[in-house]
């Protein structure tokens, strides 16, 4: 029939009706997008490149040595030594021993006999020490603690020196009188009888106007008493 007319479909109903044309444009759409993105990375550099390893030095190698070529050549092989352990600053790694310190020599007056002099003379069996009991104005009372350190019994002689003052009166206590006399200023006593093994007795005396508690000399059978 001429009186009829065709309509055309629009573009946008082929589009609707053909699916895949919209997924086709989709795919080269990401596939341009990702190769611009691919680009700017690369361009960029933001991972910063390890530096190269520092060249290493190859040293010559020695010729093994062997026990024959040693012989022929006239050296003495030597053992190989493991490698040394660390040194402590300030010792030789030769030597760990120190040396020793000199011995003091003992001072003077106290009897240790010196190498080539004469021994020293041996201590008393019976010994002594001088304190003071009581002092009051114008005398004091003193003494003389005895002790035998020997193995058997030993008698015993006392000498003080006052040089100033009077001798009152003197005696043993708790044990037998001896004999004494003061003359020029010495006190001697002698014991009465003598003093056991390991037994102490003490001597006392009682002294005025002498201006001091403290003797000028103090000695048990001639050697010198402590505690003055």
């Amino acid at each position: 029939m001429s009186g009829t007319r065709r309509v055309r479909p629009s573009p946008g109903a082929a589009i609707a009706s053909s699916p895949w044309i919209i997924v086709s444009i989709g795919v080269i759409v990401m596939v341009v997008l990702l190769v611009v993105a691919l680009g700017s990375v690369r361009g960029r550099r933001t991972f910063a490149e390890p530096p190269p390893p520092a060249p290493t030095m190859s040293l010559p190698e020695l010729p093994p040595t062997t026990p024959a070529a040693s012989a022929a050549s006239g050296q003495v092989a030597r053992p190989t030594t493991s490698a040394a352990g660390p040194v402590v600053p300030g010792l030789s790694p030769r030597s760990t021993v120190l040396p020793a310190r000199p011995t003091p020599s003992p001072p003077a007056g106290t009897g240790t006999a010196r190498p080539g002099g004469p021994p020293a003379p041996p201590a008393p069996p019976v010994t002594g020490r001088y304190g003071v009991v009581n002092s009051f104005d114008g005398g004091f009372i003193g003494e003389v603690r005895l002790v035998n350190t020997a193995g058997t019994a030993r008698g015993w002689t006392v000498r003080l020196t006052f040089p100033r003052g009077r001798l009152v009166a003197a005696w043993v206590s708790g044990a037998e009188q001896g004999s004494g006399d003061f003359t020029d200023g010495v006190f001697t006593y002698r014991s009465g009888v003598d003093l056991a093994p390991g037994a102490s007795v003490p001597l006392q005396f009682h002294f005025e106007q002498t201006g001091t508690t403290r003797p000028t000399s103090c000695a048990v059978d001639g050697a010198a008493c402590s505690g003055l």
